[in-house]
């Protein structure tokens, strides 16, 4: 395959620092965006041009307009961090800036990306989830799971519009990896005695073994390896934790869909005998 141009936001350290360096080992060049683009200087003097470090914060969507270049083949929208507190006392204003860099900044990128991939016919968006982006329900990241649901329903919605133009959409879903997510780059807000066994618990166990179980190395390199091929999933859980809450949610959202079709099929008007309900 081709030299491939890649846009990875939040590339300095963690995932983001990890799939830069697996594009780079592929051959590929990188345009690789961080608020501090000088802890990218390794990968500068290791790699020349093929890498360009630029700051940028992504929730300045003109800063993002003026980033993004036209000749990018893969976005890889890896910026983002959660805060852990309940909904109810974590502060607007955090629910807000959280969402701002976990949704907004997505949107921001993918948007900014399009006209030139559109133009050309190709292109790969890859868009950094959770596996709590599908499953969601951990107390205590009220705002972190909910931008990433609707990153989830933004991309189902690129992935149908863009896809007659010859662009695809990949939603990763990594579980617990050892990256600084649950460490330096989280804030753990206080819980209050009435959340403490749900919320608390949660806090209590973010530097267990399950939150570090994933190599961010393997990771960067099977996300180059699935871009580099011709079958891309729609959306691909990393991480055995990951796999096992995936399937469990699968099978749980079956069963009560079974469970409930009749009441649910009863919000129908009544059809005439063969008459074709409508869908949209």
């Amino acid at each position: 395959m081709s030299e491939q141009t890649w846009f990875i936001t939040g590339a300095s350290r963690g995932l983001g620092r990890a799939i830069t360096e697996a594009a780079l080992a592929a051959g590929d060049r990188v345009i690789a965006t961080a608020r501090r683009p000088s802890h990218l200087k390794d990968l500068v003097d290791a790699y020349g041009e093929r890498i360009v470090p630029v700051e940028l914060d992504v929730t300045d969507a003109d800063a993002v307009r003026t980033a993004v270049d036209r000749r990018i083949d893969v976005v890889v929208n890896n910026a983002g961090y959660a805060n852990l507190g309940p909904i109810e006392t974590t502060s607007e204003e955090d629910f807000r800036r959280q969402f701002e860099t976990n949704f907004w900044g997505v949107y921001n990128v993918t948007r900014a990306a399009l006209p030139g991939m559109r133009e050309r016919g190709s292109g790969t968006i890859v868009q950094i989830s959770s596996i709590g982006g599908r499953v969601g329900g951990s107390a205590g990241l009220g705002s972190y799971q909910a931008a990433k649901f609707a990153v989830d329903g933004l991309s189902r919605v690129l992935a149908v519009e863009t896809a007659p133009l010859g662009l695809r959409v990949l939603v990763v879903e990594p579980g617990g990896f050892a990256t600084d997510w649950a460490g330096s780059s989280m804030t753990i807000h206080e819980v209050p005695a009435a959340y403490d066994a749900t919320v608390g618990v949660l806090a209590r166990g973010m530097g267990a073994a399950n939150f570090s179980a994933g190599d961010p190395k393997r990771a960067g390199e099977i996300i180059v390896r699935v871009v580099h091929g011709d079958d891309v999933p729609t959306h691909l859980p990393l991480g055995g934790n990951a796999t096992t809450m995936a399937q469990a949610e699968a099978r749980r959202e079956l069963a009560e869909a079974q469970k409930w079709e009749q009441v649910s099929r009863s919000a129908d008007f009544p059809q005439a005998e063969g008459q074709a309900s409508s869908s949209f």
